[in-house]
């Protein structure tokens, strides 16, 4: 993230002052209710259509680590297409065939049954049932064994999840993709990748020094970030099985804001190797960068299009910050943003439809969602400091930070902004999360 009381050149000592400082919205409309953090959805506004289900207890939940129907019926809830059905305290497993009538005077379309079973070798044999309770007799829409061990119980009930999700709505599900995300404590910085809900963080990266700008690969396999290690902005990129970096920028100056092309081969980046912050692209691997453009302004943050062709970042050449898009090869620069004195943080919607960035109003810093084809842009937080906006590989959904009376936290929001959830993770202070992409089965 960008955020500058005056958008000037980055020196190192106004990127260490960038990375030490914290600048993040505040509603809380999620709250944990168990060790395993499960959510509360708080949703707001009228007319929305959500899809009615019920997701009762599974067998054996009680004695499994994790508890997968809370989880699934936290992510269905998160997911803003979904609203829950009260299942009054209903233990049934996939094989009992439920009666439909009950479940429908209660105001469920479709309902979810399951159990969790310990096996001999130590994993647990998760299974679940979906249904459809509008029928007569309810029908049977699948069922599904995943024997996991302890350790991707989350990741089991995420897939359940994803299932029931795209068995509902014919969209993919995003539960079993990861975020990542920076926390700066008292002990220094960590670089996390976690569950989309929050949940499971790893720490990918400890440093006393400040780390910035995390983006994933496409494959989701690496992530590139900034880190100050050496005293100076620094692009690395680090294999998340491996946990092995490779240095891809360390020229004269300031190395900054990272971002993968949609094929994984290049990263775009800004630089001021050359005196002033300006777009450069460079192979995936290092080497020499290939510089985009001549301006005499600040280039930064750089985000490609989905399908490569053109670059959006933000960019002071008008006078004040805003949104730009050019080619990947650079050429043509043409202005994106119009509404507002101050916009930065561009991200683009997989499917290339939506802008999502944040733009300072009246002294507050607003998540703004722009439909591209149009230029209509609306506002859909109420708060003054957001940070960080980041698509869902569905589109569906958008991440970024938050705080309120001190408190920080992730929070995802559906594109209108009505239905709103806090996601887990680390304490101290969050900033700038990334989602990544669609993991493979």
């Amino acid at each position: 993230m960008t955020m500058y009381s005056n958008w000037a050149p980055i020196s190192l000592n106004d990127a260490l002052s960038r990375a030490l400082r914290i600048v993040v919205l505040g509603v809380v409309l999620g709250v944990a209710t168990s060790a395993q953090a499960q959510f509360r959805v708080e949703v707001s506004g009228v007319g929305l259509t959500q899809l009615p289900i019920a997701v009762a207890a599974f067998r054996g939940d009680d004695a499994a680590p994790q508890k997968i129907a809370a989880i699934v019926r936290a992510d269905l809830e998160r997911s803003g297409q979904f609203r829950s059905i009260d299942t009054a305290g209903s233990v049934i497993d996939e094989i009992a065939r439920p009666d439909p009538s009950i479940w429908r005077q209660k105001g469920a379309d479709s309902l979810v049954t399951g159990s969790v079973t310990r096996l001999a070798d130590g994993r647990y044999d998760v299974r679940y049932r979906l249904w459809d309770v509008v029928k007569a007799q309810g029908q049977d829409l699948g069922a599904q064994s995943f024997p996991v061990p302890a350790g991707d119980l989350r990741l089991a009930a995420h897939r359940i999840s994803d299932i029931i999700y795209e068995k509902l709505t014919g969209e993919k599900g995003v539960f079993s993709t990861r975020i990542t995300y920076v926390t700066k404590t008292a002990r220094g910085y960590n670089l996390w990748v976690a569950d989309a809900d929050g949940e499971n963080a790893q720490a990918a990266l400890t440093s006393l020094q400040p780390i910035i700008s995390p983006a994933w690969s496409p494959k989701g396999d690496q992530l590139a970030y900034v880190s100050f290690e050496s005293r100076k902005p620094v692009v690395y990129t680090q294999d998340l099985e491996s946990m092995k970096r490779r240095l891809i920028a360390n020229f004269r100056g300031s190395n900054s804001a990272p971002t993968w092309s949609p094929d994984g081969r290049m990263l775009a980046v800004t630089l001021s190797r050359d005196g002033g912050s300006q777009l450069y692209t460079i192979d995936a691997n290092g080497g020499e960068p290939r510089r985009l453009l001549q301006s005499t302004g600040i280039d930064t943050e750089p985000v490609f299009s989905p399908d490569g062709k053109n670059i959006y970042f933000v960019s002071d050449r008008g006078g004040a910050p805003q949104i730009y898009r050019t080619t990947s090869t650079g050429g043509a620069v043409e202005r994106v943003t119009f509404t507002g004195g101050y916009n930065i943080s561009p991200a683009i919607s997989p499917d290339g439809r939506w802008l999502a960035y944040i733009s300072r109003i009246n002294g507050a810093f607003k998540l703004h969602v722009m439909e591209l084809a149009s230029g209509t842009a609306s506002a859909i937080t109420d708060t003054t400091d957001d940070e960080s906006p980041s698509f869902a590989p569905n589109g569906r959904l958008i991440v970024y930070a938050t705080q309120q009376q001190g408190k920080e936290a992730l929070m995802t929001t559906t594109l209108d902004g009505k239905i709103k959830a806090r996601l887990g993770g680390q304490g101290g202070d969050i900033r700038e999360p990334d989602w990544g992409p669609f993991q493979k089965p």
